[in-house]
């Protein structure tokens, strides 16, 4: 079946420049039409049949993606292809919501804008084809995809027993077409992790495309195939078809093209675990296996695991030693430790000796290390590391050996930089004096001050006291009773109102230690000055 085209920019040049430059009826392709804007466009889509839109983005009346916004509205099977000018990510995210094929920027290569309409001639066809394949292909592709993805759903949750009767009725009460002869092969995708800062709402649209091109990988077979949403970035491919004829090797190619597509376009560290080809009754019990395999790597972020591939692991499980590690934070070698936390677990990773539970351990001890760090230094640790970020860096750790890494650093940093400014004192004593400025007002306690710097309160006394030769107390006690001369001598304001001021409720408390340091009442004070 052959195909026809329109093209769609406002400058004259870009289009005859389309128009001519490419062997269109070599792609398939029997007529194209042009026009210069949206208006112009839509007139032909409503007068002839148009099954591809080549389209500008950037055009004066009114934007190849509000065009494709009405397109989706009149004829949703038309295929769209974008062309730009800038790169833009906001641009970027519209197509894809929008359902767009392609997205290219200018000026495009005629054999790059070749192998894009070749591609999705064939993604035509062969939907055009799946849709005449079987009467089950035809179903899964077209009719009830939510059903189709519910009742799978329910079969993986075992809300539908694991067994062919129950199966199969729940399949006629349903209206789904079923057979226990059916074979599928799962494929388990995980989401692991984002190599930049994503909003909620990107991660969700850049899931969708992650999950778009799952599909397309499902497609490039002949056989049939349907994506399940399983949330939190997971997902499960059942592949079915003629699964006797799988290359193992060409198929973990296919699976390492599509990670390292996720890798370089959507910022994501994405593994995908292959299970064994089973009946439908048996695809809870798979789904199970290869989450396991999932929970169980904590080594690698975007790998492919195949589950007939024995995972094997080295019976000793050695820590490193943490006395060791310790000492180095001791003395300030903040950099030699993390370079030895990084070399132990590339070095667990690369024997495939990192399992869950060693990786547990080793968090475990090496918090105990850095705890017993932090004492000795003064410095009081569940108020410096009980902040939103630690706890959440802390919460992952467990997950992967780069989680693990992450949390390390961080508070590697976090502690140490805290723990020099406590060996330079005075940088330390000035910030609780400025801390102690700004609260005269209200009820200080040492403990209330100690936590504003991260350190025990003894630990913190020490240091004050040998920085001005006075306790802590003193010196806030000087600090009420200097502001308080001052308003005595420079204000009208009522004694009982100045000793709210700075902190004391009980006025006949103030009068007596007004008195006790100044030899004078308050009043008296006052008068004399």
């Amino acid at each position: 079946m052959m195909h026809q085209l329109l093209i769609v920019d406002d400058e004259w040049i870009a289009v005859e420049g389309l128009k001519t430059g490419l062997d269109w009826s070599g792609l398939g392709i029997d007529r194209v039409f042009t026009a210069y804007n949206a208006s112009q466009a839509k007139e032909i889509i409503q007068r002839e049949r148009v099954d591809i839109l080549l389209c500008d983005i950037e055009m004066p009346q009114g934007s190849g993606l509000e065009l494709l916004q009405w397109i989706r509205g009149y004829d949703p099977g038309i295929e769209a292809v974008f062309l730009t000018c800038h790169a833009d990510f906001h641009y970027a995210k519209q197509a894809i919501q929008l359902g767009s094929f392609d997205y290219l920027l200018k000026p495009v290569p005629f054999p790059e804008l070749e192998q894009v309409i070749g591609r999705m001639i064939r993604k035509m066809e062969q939907d055009s084809e799946r849709n005449e394949f079987s009467r089950y292909g035809k179903y899964w592709v077209q009719h009830q995809p939510l059903l189709v993805e519910r009742f799978w759903l329910d079969i993986l949750q075992q809300e539908i027993p694991s067994s062919d009767n129950a199966i199969k009725q729940a399949a006629e009460e349903r209206n789904i077409p079923y057979s226990e002869r059916m074979i599928f092969l799962p494929v388990l995708i995980h989401v692991r992790r984002w190599y930049k800062e994503v909003t909620l709402r990107d991660e969700k649209i850049v899931e969708y495309a992650i999950r778009k091109s799952a599909e397309e990988i499902i497609q490039e077979r002949t056989g049939q195939g349907l994506l399940l949403s399983l949330g939190r970035g997971r997902f499960l491919a059942m592949i079915s078809g003629d699964l006797d004829t799988i290359d193992q090797e060409k198929f973990r190619s296919m699976y390492e093209r599509y990670i390292q597509i996720c890798r370089d376009y959507f910022y994501a560290g994405v593994s995908c675990y292959i299970g064994e080809p089973v009946h439908g009754s048996e695809i809870a019990s798979m789904f199970l296996r290869l989450s396991k395999m999932d929970e169980n790597n904590v080594a690698y972020d975007s790998h492919v695991f195949w589950l007939k591939d024995k995972q094997t692991y080295a019976a000793q499980h050695l820590l490193p030693d943490m006395d060791l590690w310790g000492i180095m934070l001791k003395e300030g070698a903040r950099g030699q430790m993390l370079a030895a936390a990084e070399e132990y677990m590339e070095s667990q990773v690369a024997n495939n000796q990192l399992t869950p539970d060693l990786l547990n351990r080793f968090i475990q001890d090496f918090q105990q290390m850095m705890y017993y760090v932090l004492q000795v230094k003064g410095v009081q640790a569940h108020q410096l590391l009980g902040d939103r970020k630690s706890l959440e860096l802390y919460a992952r750790s467990t997950r992967s050996a780069t989680d693990s890494l992450a949390w390390i650093r961080h508070v590697v940093d976090k502690a140490m930089n805290l723990a020099s400014s406590v060996e330079h004192s005075p940088s330390v004593v000035e910030k609780v004096k400025s801390f102690i400025r700004q609260h005269l007002a209200e009820d200080l306690s040492r403990e209330d001050i100690a936590s504003h710097v991260f350190l025990n309160p003894d630990y913190l006394t020490r240091i004050f006291k040998r920085e001005t030769g006075m306790s802590i107390s003193d010196y806030v006690l000087q600090q009420r009773l200097d502001i308080a001369a001052k308003l005595l001598t420079g204000t009208d304001l009522p004694v009982s109102a100045i000793a709210t001021q700075i902190g004391y409720a009980n006025f006949s408390h103030f009068s007596r230690m007004f008195k006790k340091y100044m030899n004078q009442s308050p009043v008296e004070y006052r008068q004399s000055h």
